[in-house]
């Protein structure tokens, strides 16, 4: 019987981490491919900063998602959000820190205008969202007259282009290996975060032996630690290598864990599990759907905001033109990285793994010089494929 409940559980985490052994195929076939321009130091953090505004919409997109809808309007409210925070700062002179702390409010405000249309007049989330790609689409173009505003302050880009200081240097002092000087906060996060990971597992794994779920044999486990925690210290040896840690990495740390945690761990995540799984189940066994998906939508907004600012910190400029196919990237995010069309499955781990595999396709085709127009088709061809597989998975289940 142990032996059976360990086969299904071996199967069950080899569906849950087969993107991510993709993510490392890719990721391979790209640097050979590049001739090893792929995995330098600088190629690394300039790819986590390129996509850093994907993955932050994707986490959010995730939600929508499990609930059987989508969101078409996050791009464009990005750009909006760009646009304010230009016309505040530049215009305005207003303070960039107030600014920052007012875009997260506007996003908000927009989510719940979409989420009351969407949950207690139930218009189609797909009407709501797709007439909201076009509100905003067009408040920036008229807030920005189509004009560019440029250059944002240091406190403003900061989040999105700078490096985390390396404060144990400056305590400990300058410390070389092979003739080059470490970066010891980067080291040390990397250490921190492989602690981190190891006690989770292993509480994970007691929580579940509680209450007689099957678990991983000692020995793959063992294997699986193993293997991230080597994962894990490498990626920080590599950004030890340029410039240490982005600072948009700390933020989409924060956001992965937040999220990791509410979905998995709380009522509310549950509850949205329950409602793409099946609303009218769900409202009959108590749950207030209607609030459910108000707040579901409330959040995309906010995280809108967040990847608007993060995408005119990288631009250090608002332009008309920012945040174009930003929803299909992050729709197609979730869906590669697991998340079923029809709601209910998903997770933030595969989102965040499906938002990289777009990040390095791009990233890969753009340094072997594919062309753009080449670069979507790719692209659109792995998403079919990745939605095809849920699909003939759930009929051969």
């Amino acid at each position: 019987m142990e032996a059976t409940q360990n086969k299904h559980k071996i199967k069950l985490n080899a569906r849950q981490y087969g993107m991510g052994i993709a993510l490392v195929a890719i990721m391979f076939l790209f640097q050979i491919l590049t001739k090893g321009v792929l995995l330098k130091p600088l190629n690394v953090s300039n790819l986590i900063m390129q996509n850093s505004y994907v993955l932050v919409l994707a986490i959010g997109m995730l939600l929508c998602i499990l609930t059987g809808n989508i969101d078409l309007s996050v791009g464009s409210i990005a750009a909006f959000i760009g646009a304010t925070s230009g016309v505040f700062i530049m215009d305005f002179k207003m303070d960039p820190v107030l600014v920052l702390a007012l875009s997260l409010v506007i996003g908000g405000v927009i989510g719940a205008w979409q989420g009351f249309w969407i949950s207690y007049v139930r218009i189609p989330a797909f009407i709501v969202t797709l007439a909201g790609q076009l509100i905003f689409r067009g408040l920036t173009m008229a807030i920005l007259n189509g004009q560019t505003k440029a250059p944002f302050p240091d406190i403003y880009t900061v989040v999105s282009s700078g490096f985390m200081p390396d404060y144990l240097t400056n305590l400990l002092g300058p410390i070389s290996l092979f003739g080059k000087q470490l970066n010891l906060l980067t080291l040390a996060f990397g250490i921190l975060v492989s602690i981190l990971y190891i006690i989770s597992e292993f509480r994970k794994r007691a929580e579940m032996r509680r209450y007689g779920f099957p678990v991983l044999p000692p020995a793959v486990l063992t294997v699986k630690m193993v293997l991230m925690v080597v994962g894990i210290n490498l990626f920080t040896f590599w950004l030890n290598d340029y410039k240490g840690i982005p600072t948009v990495l700390v933020l989409l740390g924060v956001l992965i864990m937040i999220y990791s945690f509410v979905t998995s761990r709380t009522t509310i995540g549950r509850h949205i599990y329950a409602f793409g799984g099946n609303e009218k189940a769900a409202r009959l066994s108590g749950i207030n759907t209607k609030r459910v998906f108000f707040w579901v939508y409330v959040n995309m907004g906010v995280l809108s905001a967040v990847a608007g600012i993060v995408f005119a910190g990288r631009l250090n400029a608002a332009t008309p033109k920012a945040g174009v196919n930003f929803e299909l990237d992050a729709i197609a995010s979730c869906y590669i990285g697991g998340a079923s069309a029809g709601g209910g499955i998903g997770t933030v781990f595969g989102c965040i793994v499906g938002g990289l595999i777009m990040g390095v396709l791009n990233n890969g085709m753009s340094i072997m010089g594919i062309s753009i127009d080449w670069q979507q088709a790719i692209k659109g061809f792995v998403l079919l494929m990745a939605v095809a597989f849920d699909v003939l998975s759930k009929k051969r289940k």
